[in-house]
């Protein structure tokens, strides 16, 4: 683990805006692993480096029923995985996980698989304080500042 940085967020709108911001330091083949509970603001922070890599983009959403959105720009592209039905690597192969190489790859509900997190990636833990509160930790894992 190479660095930590700590937030807090008082709203969703800030919570997007911590994401805007933490977007600018990723580069294509970045894997983002996302933490927290059930409402923390997870979907919220990948709304938010969308909407900041890929402005021209309608975001769609989690994808907790379809497993992934994919968000195509002229010069990025961007992963969003829904893992929370997720249980092992039958399923991941299933949906074809392994075969996303390219561009930027952000996974909510990444501890379940942590059998399948690479070595060099961010991991962003949501943590709910209280209603609108919430505490952000990024951490990054072989990735070169």
């Amino acid at each position: 683990m190479q660095s930590i940085n700590k937030y807090l967020s008082r709203s969703t709108a800030e919570t997007e805006q911590i994401a805007k911001e933490f977007s600018l330091s990723l580069k294509d083949n970045s894997f983002v692993a996302l933490y927290g509970d059930l409402g923390a603001g997870k979907t919220a922070f990948v709304r938010g480096i969308v909407n900041a890599l890929l402005p021209d983009t309608e975001f769609e959403g989690s994808p907790t029923y379809s497993l992934v959105n994919e968000y195509v720009g002229e010069d990025k592209k961007i992963s969003h995985f829904d893992m929370y039905r997720i249980s092992d690597e039958d399923d991941l192969y299933s949906i074809g996980f392994y075969d996303y190489t390219e561009g930027i790859i952000i996974t909510e509900w990444s501890e379940n698989i942590p059998f399948a997190l690479p070595d060099c990636r961010t991991e962003v833990h949501i943590n709910k304080i209280n209603e609108c509160e919430r505490e952000i930790e990024i951490y990054c894992f072989g990735v070169e500042e």
